[in-house]
């Protein structure tokens, strides 16, 4: 901290109670009172130094009732900037003594000089001219600067009216963005390795050089997020306000307005409890990193009303840049359920909404998971709210993920020979939000309270084409299903539709077959088309193989050393002149997925027909009749075609 020393006499000022007395060898023939302190002065320093206090004694009549103190000269000063402690600094001042000046006192002695007029017209170097100078090395200093800024609110608006409020905020501003600026140049170029989340926090792991590099990069652009959390809320507004005029970066804006409400707001922190809220959140390590508590905003919020917090809460929001993404979700998610407990109005509640559908797919589960705290509370989790920011996200998907394609999506369709309408979609965010879906449905599953309209409403928002495999939904609405056996066979065929039996994998076809609380018409449809999977796997094996041995008798004719075959583009390679009958043959499917050995597909046709099997018996028991069943199975594949293919393979 700077400080600067004026004065060249010893300290002749003694208190006595409230009583400031003056300890020289002539009498008090002044009397100052500040508020409850009284200071016995003289008359020839005061004079000599304010032009205020030499108008006011000149001015002077003593009451006519003789209550004067003896003729003494009686001045009130009650509406001092700065009260008692400020004048104190100033009669110092005016007797030479020694003071020192520093940041947290030079703003309120500078108002006090102002409006006692101690300017150079009565002295020169008087106590105006001594403060300026000290402030102006004051704010060339970041630290000093925030203090002088929180100086400032004890002396408003005499500290507006000399400008020394938008003085320090410039100054404040000017050295935070030029900051931003340079660290944003030395590591903006390896932001793309840095993680995201590190970002607002300043926190990465140590333990890789990535890690290390994204601690260092945000260390360099949040270094003063503490700093200003230490002012009060209008001071820290304009603040952000004039660093948004210098265009500083979104991020940064962003991160430090996290940071401050993070550390205010109660709770933020998903961690504590509603009823007994805590100051800290903790998002993205945000606040973290930081151990100290703020002393004026935390004085600010302590034992507020609700309806203060409100007004705080609305305001943070305000603050938030509008830019998509430079806000965490995360955070975002934590101001929702504040603005819920707090009651704040529908507008700031759909504006956070918003926000968040804009960037659902950074959300994680556990975050969603939004409390009902509605007056009328039906389900454990507001499923309304998740619903509207699901909607807003598709919304904000419009001409991206329903209908936009990508260059480089688009120029791998036409390499793969497809027209540009059958190109596939931008899918990535949609995809996210789609498993991001599929766990919340889960996790908002086992609650009995749960609609099923609600249910079906939620899982239909996103398109069928969001998911590339239906596991997730299918592991949803088995766990609705487990919870509310109480739906009719009709309800159940109804939930199921939102599942796409074709997008099962092999795991969730095995337990839907033999998953009781499932329709009987689903099971029998997974099963079909696991067979009619099985059944093109099977005639691409054969024309795979089939391919292969023609390519190798053509090798054979033109190369006698058996040196090789060659093969079409896309087919496979069966080498017959060194593969053996005991070695094994792999089998390529036509999707191009993957291969399938011969023992592999063996199995998954003994299992099916042990499927089969068992649901035959099944429907006998039901009472359904034998020529139903056979002709499910001649159109599922299980009669003679399988058991003609099973020779043929076992010949190989």
């Amino acid at each position: 901290m700077v400080t600067m020393k004026l004065g060249s006499k010893p300290d002749i000022f003694v208190l006595e109670g409230l009583t400031w007395r003056c300890m020289t060898e002539l009498e008090s023939d002044v009397v100052v009172e500040v508020g409850d302190m009284s200071f016995y002065l003289h008359k020839f320093p005061l004079l000599s130094r304010s032009g205020v206090l030499q108008r006011l004694i000149s001015e002077y009549q003593p009451p006519s009732d003789g209550s004067g103190g003896g003729g003494m000269c009686t001045l009130q000063l009650d509406d001092i900037p700065g009260g008692a402690k400020a004048f104190e600094l100033a009669a110092r001042f005016c007797y030479d003594v020694k003071i020192e000046l520093n940041a947290l006192n030079v703003v309120c002695l500078r108002c006090a000089a102002e409006y006692l007029g101690m300017t150079d017209d009565y002295a020169e170097g008087n106590l105006i001219a001594q403060a300026e100078s000290f402030l102006a090395d004051v704010l060339a200093n970041w630290k000093d600067s925030v203090r002088a800024l929180e100086a400032c609110e004890g002396v408003l608006p005499a500290a507006e009216d000399l400008h020394i409020v938008p003085r320090c905020i410039t100054a404040l501003a000017s050295k935070a963005c030029a900051s931003d600026a340079a660290a944003w140049s030395t590591h903006g170029a390896k932001g793309a390795s840095i993680d995201r989340d590190a970002l607002w926090n300043g926190i990465g792991s140590g333990d890789t050089p990535r890690g290390a590099a994204a601690a260092a990069a945000a260390s360099a652009m949040d270094w003063w997020y503490e700093d200003v959390s230490l002012l009060s809320l209008p001071m820290f507004k304009r603040l952000i306000q004039a660093m948004e005029a210098k265009s500083m970066r979104a991020e940064s804006i962003a991160g430090a307005i996290m940071f401050y409400a993070g550390r205010l707001l109660p709770g933020l922190n998903r961690s504590a409890s509603f009823s007994n809220a805590s100051f800290g959140g903790d998002y993205g390590g945000i606040a973290g990193s930081r151990s100290a508590t703020p002393r004026s905003a935390t004085a600010s919020l302590s034992g507020t009303s609700d309806g203060d917090q409100r007004y705080f809460l609305e305001e943070i929001i305000a603050l938030l840049p509008t830019k998509k993404g430079v806000t965490s979700t995360k955070f975002l998610l934590g101001l929702l359920r504040t603005a819920m407990l707090l009651h704040a109005s529908p507008l700031c509640r759909e504006n956070l909404e918003q926000r968040i559908g804009a960037q659902l797919e950074d959300a994680s589960l556990e975050d969603l998971l939004v409390p009902n705290l509605g007056y009328t509370v039906d389900t454990l989790y507001d499923i309304d709210c998740v619903q509207r920011i699901l909607d807003y996200f598709m919304s904000s998907m419009d001409g991206l993920g329903t209908g936009y394609t990508s260059p480089a999506l688009a120029e791998d369709g036409s390499q793969l020979g497809l027209p540009h309408a059958a190109t596939p979609p931008t899918v990535a965010p949609i995809a996210m939000v789609a498993k991001l879906m599929d766990g919340y449905l889960a996790e908002v599953a086992p609650d009995t309270n749960l609609k099923l309209a609600k249910f079906q409403a939620l899982a239909a928002v996103v398109p069928d084409y969001a998911r590339t495999v239906d596991d997730g939904i299918y592991r949803a609405m088995d766990i609705y299903l487990k919870s509310h056996h109480w739906l009719s066979e009709s309800e159940r065929e109804q939930l199921c539709r939102l599942m796409n039996c074709q997008k099962l994998s092999l795991e969730a076809c095995t337990h839907a077959a033999q998953n009781e609380r499932l329709p009987l018409r689903v099971v029998v449809q997974v099963l079909f088309f696991e067979q009619l999977r099985l059944r093109t796997s099977i005639a691409g094996w054969f024309f795979v193989s089939d391919n292969a041995a023609t390519a190798t008798d053509g090798a054979r004719l033109h190369h006698p050393g058996n040196a090789g075959a060659i093969v079409p583009k896309g087919s496979a390679v069966v080498d017959s002149g060194v593969a053996g009958q005991d070695e094994e043959v792999v089998m390529v499917t036509p999707e191009g997925k993957g291969s399938e050995t011969m023992s592999n597909v063996k199995a998954r046709v003994s299992e099916l027909e042990k499927e089969c099997v068992s649901m035959k018996q099944e429907i006998r028991r039901l009472g359904k009749p034998r020529r139903s069943w056979s002709i499910l199975t001649r159109k599922c594949g299980f009669g003679a075609k399988v058991q003609q293919a099973q020779p043929a393979m076992s010949g190989k």
